[in-house]
């Protein structure tokens, strides 16, 4: 695999890793999905978040109801009023969790070389001799040897509170197994995994319907986290309901998590809008050896595809600590070098007690990685992987961002309906911010600016680079002159854009796609 090489030769890099960074409005390029929840939901808190850089609101619905989750909305929606940003709203389904519900929450320790049964039965009472789960096939899909891991937050890498299982037999519907580890498990909810085994559930679950048809439908949500994505079908199934609730706009990212989902990975990504990188399930599914590649190949794949790929599981010890460690803010950088759209931080911000701190940490971290990021190489890589000829959106488009680089532009404007030329913009991985200008489709009617406008511009969030300008009809009015203007005031407004500074500006004018190069001081 060909190795990345920096930008700026290695002296003078060392020697600016002692200067102190310049604070910006955007903290990062590269955006930050943040799960909402105990330690996050207040407004005052949502407000830091968005000012620290949350772009993505995500809710976990594999945890607490709707109406928790609406207050915590609700109180997002304050803040956003109140802070003047707009944030994307995630929804994150539930899909085939296996879990075993354990209502007391009274910890269980589990002992080494012990035997546990894991049943069915969910009348019986969580013990460390019976763990009862929610799928009562598991003895039709397991073998012995087999493993299986449970755990409230299984993934963090803490064998303390994670326990490791090894199938030794199974007796009708119950699955017997050795512990293999000593583990406390605590918690009201035990997520639990079964390494490289097919779970027959369907991915889209009824209580996923239930909650899209209801709070999905009510807060007409932007984008769908679909857990547990295994097969192109599943997108599809989901792309058929959402149009069947009236959110044929709602867009939907895969969440890979399974070898399942790797294996068809290719079929995923042409269905889907977006892919999440879901690393912690993946890393039990697959040798550690190899997640690092499964993580280059998918996050190429992404790339080429010029569609939004986001990554897990990037700062677990942020759970319980200020400072991420070494590794975990190099493994931040790689992602981002890699060629990551975002970082989706989960119980960092859910549960952490410093979620704040969790959004600012890892967009300085992104911010170093974005400045001797290898644009130059990508884009060529980019550019030869697409099938000749050409479509001429995509070529002036790559234009665009060739010409921004080439003048040392300080922003790219550009205008859009869909969402269609933003996300090309950001295929081609522009070093400067990109200023989207988002019209609603039918410029006419003032209703479906609310309706697809605003949708339109929160889902560009999840773009890399991109960041829409806060318009509305009125404002942006139906000539290209009043939204150049508009985006260079806001562009002035934040600071990105400065007197005699060059932007590039990219749009469609008739069925002619157009790049224009403009200097900032001969536009009154």
């Amino acid at each position: 695999m060909q190795s990345g090489h920096l930008l700026i030769e290695e002296p003078v890099r060392l020697a600016s890793v002692l200067i102190p960074a310049k604070p910006k409005f955007f903290p990062s390029l590269t955006k930050i999905v943040a799960t909402l929840g105990t330690q996050s939901r207040s407004v005052g808190t949502l407000e830091q978040c968005l000012k620290a850089g949350m772009a993505v609101a995500r809710f976990d619905f594999s945890w607490m109801d709707a109406e928790y989750h609406q207050e915590t909305l609700d109180n997002l929606k304050k803040a956003i009023d109140n802070v003047k940003e707009l944030c994307a709203v995630m929804l994150d389904t539930v899909g085939p969790e296996l879990q075993v519900k354990n209502p007391t929450g009274e910890p269980i320790k589990m002992e080494a070389g012990n035997h546990v049964t894991v049943t069915p039965d969910l009348s019986r009472t969580p013990s460390a001799d019976i763990l009862p789960l929610n799928f009562a096939h598991l003895a039709k899909a397991v073998k012995a040897g087999d493993t299986i891991f449970v755990g409230q937050y299984l993934f963090t890498g803490s064998e303390s509170t994670s326990l490791w299982l090894e199938v030794v037999e199974t007796s009708g519907e119950d699955v017997i197994c050795t512990v293999k580890n000593s583990a406390t498990l605590s918690g009201t909810i035990l997520t639990v995994h079964v390494s490289q085994v097919k779970i027959d559930m369907p991915t889209l679950s009824d209580y996923d319907k239930k909650i899209i048809s209801t709070w999905g439908v009510k807060n007409n949500v932007d984008i769908i986290s679909l857990s547990y994505t295994r097969h192109a079908e599943d997108v599809r199934e989901l792309r058929a309901f959402l149009e069947s609730q009236n959110l044929g706009d709602t867009q939907i990212f895969a969440k890979v998590e399974t070898a399942e989902g790797l294996e068809h990975f290719n079929e995923i990504l042409k269905e889907a809008d977006g892919i999440i990188l879901s690393r912690g399930d993946l890393g039990i599914d697959l040798p550690p050896e190899d997640v690092f590649l499964f993580q280059k190949i998918a996050m190429k794949r992404c790339n080429m595809a010029g569609k939004p790929a986001i990554i897990t599981r990037v700062v677990d010890s942020m759970i319980d600590n200020l400072r991420p460690t070494r590794a975990e803010a190099t493994d931040v950088a790689n992602a981002v070098l890699d060629g990551t759209d975002g970082i989706l931080l989960g119980a960092e911000t859910l549960r952490g007690p410093y979620p704040v701190d969790a959004i600012k940490t890892v967009s300085r971290i992104c911010a170093e990685a974005e400045a001797v990021y290898n644009q130059p190489m990508e884009f060529k890589r980019i550019l030869k992987s697409v099938e000749e000829p050409m479509e001429n959106l995509e070529s002036v488009a790559s234009t665009a961002v060739r010409a921004a680089i080439k003048v040392k532009a300080a922003a790219i404007i550009v205008y859009s309906t869909s969402g269609r030329a933003a996300s090309l913009i950001a295929k081609y991985r522009p070093t400067m911010p990109v200023l989207a200008v988002v019209f609603p489709r039918d410029e006419n009617e003032s209703s479906s600016w609310t309706i697809n406008g605003i949708i339109k511009a929160r889902q560009i969030l999840a773009l890399r680079s991109v960041y829409p300008v806060p318009t509305n009809p009125n404002e942006v009015g139906a000539t290209a002159e009043a939204s150049l203007k508009l985006a260079l005031e806001y562009g002035r407004l934040i600071n990105i854009i400065k007197d005699q500074d060059r932007v590039v500006v990219f749009q469609k004018i008739g069925d002619s796609s157009v790049v224009e190069i403009i200097n900032t001081e001969d536009v009154i």
